[in-house]
């Protein structure tokens, strides 16, 4: 009898102390990736593949993972595309900080409601499923469990956001993990550097650790890219079957044929073939399904980083289980004529930085880019080069004036600067429509030649003060297509959509009718300076030319290459737009290229039927030669030499 009071008395002594006891039992001897293979499961309501977390799924990231658990690290930087798994490194990490070795967490996202939605659809179903993460974080009730905040024995998680500089700089933190940090505001309000704010709350730790991941954006202003290069810049790279030695599988070594046919006027590609890596040692053709096979290991550029604790990772989406290499060049394929969409698969997919204006040569060097279009036998200036098969204009409307461009445009995005000018005089006088009639009207002609071109459509931007006197004219002159065109800066509006009707009002009262294009202005100019950066004659190449006659001189440079990609901050989050760089007050050059490019892009025409038709005019010319003066036929070749 005594002997069962004795249990009963131990059996209570050890459950009062049992909860107590465990926090001295040591952790397991586990890195990261090998507890999330033993204990962590991927739920079904935020993951594409539910059940156990298999780290041989995606072995890229056993050794970011395990690089968390060296005591040696300091800092882990992971560059990678969308949807490779970066969210389930930060999660696994978490956890296992969490159960195995607690301490304070500093989780930064963009903005506010990214950390929320974030907690909502990531966090909170990572510790719902997983009993032992559950369990320490149920420990702690009432305050300390919030959307934005998880308490757990040992320390807590807090989620903040870019825009919120109290949250950066309210508590020490012993880990910080910054996400998606290339969509970071550049100054957690008036406070500064995000990232150098939430560092500092590491300062008293011996055993900190800091984690930086982000889908790269834009180069020279890529705060991933800045802390990839401190770091030991691992690329995952595969051994090839033939030679044996290990490679990195990029876009620019994939070869693949396609075919594309038009369907109701939009064009559908499909891949014809296995898709294959050329390997950049021995040059041979490896389809992906051997590929998918082969050995992989992270080879370090800048090994000597380690020794000062930092190790970098740079990843695409050729390497994820879940994106096929058909998929990605397929959505290549559609995306190539839209630099917005291009971005986007460059980024996300292929895992590289989009170029931006760093990369564009400067006034200086443009200046020197230009060329000599030649002179005619009689001394003046050539109008258009060899390889023009098009004009368009570009019009800029000011309070006083009109600034225009016509561009020439060849097979392959080829263009040529014709001719820039400005036409002075407010847009509500007759006059200066009368004066861009003779620019719209004017037939532009080859080297020594009777042959030349003719307009073939203008855009005139109808934003500012004259909106209606803009509508007016076009409507007078839209049998020269004349067409009034508006602006829309945001990311994602397509280069050009279709046009509407728009009233054209004159003193309160409704006049007319006209026809109104609205274009995306960031896609134009995404476009424009993307084909600035082509170096060599030929596709998509830009050329201008010599000369006072033509108008392209410093300040038209100056104009041209006035903007750039920058981040800024809306209210609820932070976009790219373009803004003007210091020191350049005017931007209208760029403008009118743009509304130039506007109208090749409105009219798409048929550059081989355009080329056939200016080879018959050279031919109809020599047969008229040869026929005696009496038979020619004066009105037939006006016709034809205006075309």
């Amino acid at each position: 009898m005594k002997r069962t009071k004795r249990a009963n008395n131990a059996a209570k002594l050890n459950a009062a102390i049992a909860k107590s006891i465990q926090g001295f039992i040591p952790p397991e001897d586990l890195t990261v990736a090998e507890w999330a293979d033993k204990y962590r499961r991927l739920p079904p309501d935020s993951a594409a593949e539910a059940g156990p977390w298999r780290t041989s799924r995606t072995p890229y990231l056993k050794e970011p993972m395990e690089a968390f658990t060296d005591p040696k690290i300091e800092r882990i930087i992971m560059a990678a595309a969308s949807q490779v798994g970066k969210s389930e490194l930060e999660l696994n990490i978490i956890a296992y900080i969490i159960a195995q070795d607690p301490g304070s967490i500093l989780y930064i996202h963009p903005t506010l409601d990214d950390a929320r939605k974030f907690s909502r659809l990531r966090v909170t179903p990572m510790i719902r499923d997983n009993k032992m993460l559950r369990d320490r974080v149920s420990m702690v009730k009432g305050a300390g469990n919030t959307v934005l905040q998880k308490s757990f024995p040992g320390g807590m998680l807090t989620l903040v956001g870019t825009n919120s500089p109290s949250g950066l700089a309210s508590t020490p933190s012993r880990y910080v993990i910054g996400d998606e940090r290339d969509r970071w505001a550049s100054s957690a309000g008036e406070e500064g550097d995000p990232w150098g704010l939430a560092r500092a709350r590491q300062t008293t730790f011996y055993n900190a650790k800091a984690i930086e991941v982000s889908t790269p954006t834009i180069k020279g202003a890529s705060n991933i890219e800045d802390s990839y290069y401190e770091g030991t810049q691992e690329r995952w790279c595969h051994k090839c079957p033939e030679c044996g030695k290990y490679g990195e599988i990029i876009f620019d070594r994939i070869v693949y044929d396609h075919t594309v046919k038009l369907v109701r006027g939009k064009k559908v590609y499909k891949i014809t073939g296995p898709v294959k890596w050329a390997c950049p040692h021995c040059g041979c053709l490896v389809p992906e399904s051997v590929m998918r096979r082969q050995a992989a290991k992270w080879i370090a550029e800048n090994p000597e980083a380690y020794a000062d604790g930092i190790r970098s990772f740079w990843l695409n989406a050729f390497s994820s289980p879940w994106k096929s290499w058909e998929a990605i060049c397929l959505a290549f394929l559609r995306a190539k004529d839209n630099p917005q969409r291009l971005k986007t698969v460059y980024n996300t997919l292929f895992g590289e930085l989009w170029e931006d204006r760093g990369d564009i040569p400067d006034e200086d060097a443009m200046l020197a880019r230009r060329e000599d279009y030649g002179v005619n036998a009689d001394g003046t200036p050539v109008e258009v080069p060899a390889g023009v098969l098009v004009l368009t204009c570009g019009v800029d409307t000011q309070d006083n004036r009109l600034e225009y461009e016509v561009v020439g445009h060849g097979h392959h995005g080829e263009t040529w600067g014709i001719k820039k000018g400005m036409i002075m005089g407010k847009p509500d006088t007759e006059d200066v429509w009368q004066r861009l009639d003779d620019v719209v009207d004017h037939v532009y002609h080859f080297k020594d030649s009777e042959r030349g071109l003719k307009i073939s459509i203008t855009c005139v931007d109808s934003g500012g003060h004259y909106t209606q006197e803009v509508y007016l004219a076009c409507r007078m002159r839209k049998n020269k297509r004349v067409f009034a065109i508006k602006g829309r800066q945001r990311e994602g509006i397509p280069y050009v959509a279709p046009p509407s009707k728009v009233d054209i009002v004159v003193d309160e009262e409704v006049v007319g009718k006209c026809w109104l294009y609205t274009v995306g202005v960031d896609a134009g100019k995404e476009s424009i300076m993307s084909s600035i950066q082509v170096q060599e004659p030929g596709a998509r190449y830009c050329h201008f030319p010599r000369g006072d006659y033509y108008g392209y001189d410093i300040l038209y440079f100056n104009g041209l290459l006035s903007e750039k990609l920058e981040l800024v901050q809306s209210k609820h989050s932070y976009t790219w737009r373009w803004v003007k760089l210091k020191g350049h007050n005017r931007n209208e050059a760029l403008d009118c290229r743009s509304y130039a490019m506007v109208g090749f892009k409105i009219i798409n025409p048929d550059m081989m039927a355009m080329e056939q038709r200016i080879r018959e005019l050279g031919k109809k010319k020599e047969k008229r030669m040869t026929k005696p003066k009496a038979r020619r036929k004066k009105v037939a070749e006006n016709y034809y030499n205006e075309w």
